[in-house]
């Protein structure tokens, strides 16, 4: 059994982790930026990685003294490498760098979206390979057959903006405040999702792939009119996020070879309107639905000290040049989605 030091800084939550490779968590802190961009709206990234800078030394001094154990207890060391906010990611890997380089171990970088999807193991280990992943963050929203440790298969993509960043958008649209995501869920609980009448792109579509560009040009137009409440466009913008996300999994799973399970991972995947119509789309395939436990499918380290202690159990290190990267697909060989295709 190996212990891993995982690090998780892409965007604006700071966090830092202790994971052994049989899934026990032996520490885990985070500390979130919310007060520091609610100004703006969204995250700032040069805000972001001077956080990092300032919060992550006392992060992982932290978990090391939570568990009683020391650096030269872990087996190896594992950070983000992308993709992300380059100037956050740096921050993380620099620093797993130079505490794995001072401590003699050895290092692991991780793609954060394989922290995403290898997490629901953390959470459920009677999860097998290969399973249908729908991923849906801020930045990325994808369906992903994931056939073990380092091995994806593409199926679909957004083809211009990602769900959460839909999400965060059109909260501050509505004036609803930051972070988008849960505000749009509690304004939603007080509207009508049939009052406004939203687009639902690609549902029905051959295309594999997912659109929400349109989506929040609507919300803007509807919110323009004055002529409905902003929590009933909130409500029926949820709802139609719900109907792509649904029919787009739904052509996934005719497509996909006998899955073992149908999960869903990443920060959108907290939503519990959208948990719920996943679960019935499952159940409707005679599949297991798994979602890992809210604090798992936002940004955290215990999914990335996870990751790095399956990759590391593999023989899967990394030399001291690993770089920081921006974007990083999971599926290199996938055919590339048309439009701007930059999230695949």
């Amino acid at each position: 059994m190996s212990l891993i030091l995982g690090i998780e800084s892409s965007c604006d939550e700071t966090a830092a982790a202790l994971v052994t490779s049989s899934g026990k968590i032996l520490a885990h802190r985070l500390a979130g930026q919310e007060v520091a961009h609610r100004p703006y709206g969204g995250v700032v990234p040069e805000i972001a990685a001077r956080a990092h800078v300032e919060i992550l030394p006392a992060l992982i001094t932290g978990v090391f003294a939570e568990a009683g154990i020391a650096l030269a207890d872990v087996d190896a060391i594992a950070a983000t490498a992308g993709p992300g906010l380059i100037g956050g990611v740096m921050v993380g890997l620099v620093m797993a760098k130079g505490l794995a380089l001072s401590a003699g171990k050895p290092l692991v970088a991780v793609n954060h979206l394989e922290g995403h999807a290898l997490s629901p193991l953390l959470s459920d280990p009677a999860l097998r390979f290969p399973y249908l992943l729908l991923l849906i963050s801020g930045g990325h929203c994808q369906l992903l057959l994931v056939q073990d440790v380092g091995s994806f298969r593409r199926l679909a993509t957004t083809i211009d903006d990602a769900a959460g960043e839909a999400f965060d958008k059109s909260a501050k649209l509505l004036g609803l405040g930051y972070p988008g995501g849960p505000a749009i869920e509690r304004a939603a609980i007080e509207g009508d999702a049939t009052a406004v009448p939203l687009p639902r792109p690609l549902v029905g579509s051959s295309e594999p792939h997912f659109s929400f560009a349109g989506l929040k040009s609507a919300v803007l137009r509807a919110y323009e009119s004055g002529v409905y409440r902003p929590v009933d466009i909130a409500a029926s913008f949820q709802q139609a996020v719900v109907d792509c996300l649904v029919d787009r999994s739904r052509r996934a799973l005719a497509a996909c070879e006998a899955p073992t399970a149908f999960v869903v991972a990443g920060g959108v995947a907290a939503n519990q309107a959208i948990r719920g119509a996943l679960a019935g789309l499952a159940a409707d395939h005679g599949l297991p639905f798994v979602a890992p436990p809210l604090w798992l499918c936002t940004d955290n380290a215990a999914m990335i000290a996870w990751a790095g202690a399956l990759r590391y159990e593999r023989g899967m290190i990394d030399g001291f040049d690993a770089p920081a990267r921006a974007r990083w697909p999971l599926d290199p060989a996938a055919e590339p989605a048309r439009g701007a295709g930059v999230k695949a």
